[in-house]
């Protein structure tokens, strides 16, 4: 019989992991992490790191040294034609009978994360699949937003391209308008300030922009307000774009 994928979900932020842990994570989640001896992880320093914060709460079924750990980030380019057969590879633990985990380096596995392909596999090959519970910076985001939560989108990543960002930007607040749908998206961090620049520029002054930043963190901050309440907020306090510089933050517009 095959064995169980398990979801693991990790925390949304690097530090103080173990004081974290009790707040995000369920107790059932902790201890199904701490009895998984085979893991694929999209970052192993990540995933040894969550699994030091579990062992802090219950024993690992052994140590992080006897673990079979193997990191999967997505098919590359050079490899697409090879992904079926080096996905059946990553999952031959379980289809010898072992139970296996799933870990993002952050959050929910397969939500905005390559671990999806690594779920749809073992679906095609009949293998249980059990999504555990665990903290959301998009369903986070949206529900401290004040948005609509009945219809919403994400759409990973926008352009780098200044010009195809606007586009983007544009795009999104017409579809929010004919839809009434919250445009849900992320940014890398360092790029935090020029993305609310260039949202407050290129969009409707009655549109609606929400910034949650370091989502279940003691540094949680979210700010949900009109391009035209950001516009004077900023105006005010110079300081607050550069505040958000380096923090996993994740935007919302509802036009």
């Amino acid at each position: 019989m095959a064995g169980i994928l398990y979801l693991i979900p990790n925390t949304l932020g690097d530090d103080a992991r173990e004081d974290q842990l009790s707040k995000v994570l369920p107790i059932d989640t902790i201890q199904r992490a701490s009895q998984l001896r085979y893991w694929i992880v999209e970052n192993a320093k990540t995933a040894r790191a969550l699994l030091k914060a579990v062992s802090s709460q219950t024993p690992l079924i052994c140590t992080m040294q006897e673990m079979m750990m193997t990191e999967w980030r997505g098919p590359g380019k050079e490899q697409q034609g090879k992904e079926a057969t080096d996905l059946k590879k990553l999952l031959q633990p379980l289809l010898d009978g072992h139970d296996m985990g799933l870990m993002s380096e952050a959050g929910l596995p397969a939500i905005a994360d390559p671990g999806s392909d690594i779920v749809n596999a073992a679906h095609r090959l009949g293998i249980t699949v059990r999504a555990l519970v665990g903290p959301s910076s998009l369903l986070l985001a949206l529900m401290s937003s004040g948005m609509n939560g009945q219809s919403f989108a994400f759409h990973g990543y926008l352009p780098v391209n200044q010009a195809d960002k606007v586009n983007s930007l544009k795009q999104l607040e017409q579809e929010s308008k004919k839809k009434h749908q919250t445009q849900l998206w992320i940014e890398t961090p360092y790029r935090n300030a020029a993305m609310i620049e260039t949202m407050l520029q290129g969009l409707h002054p009655n549109t609606q922009i929400c910034v949650a930043a370091d989502l279940s963190l003691p540094t949680e901050w979210v700010k949900s307000q009109t391009v035209a309440s950001w516009q004077a907020a900023i105006k005010k306090e110079p300081g607050l774009l550069q505040a958000l510089h380096q923090r996993p933050a994740v935007f919302l517009l509802l036009a």
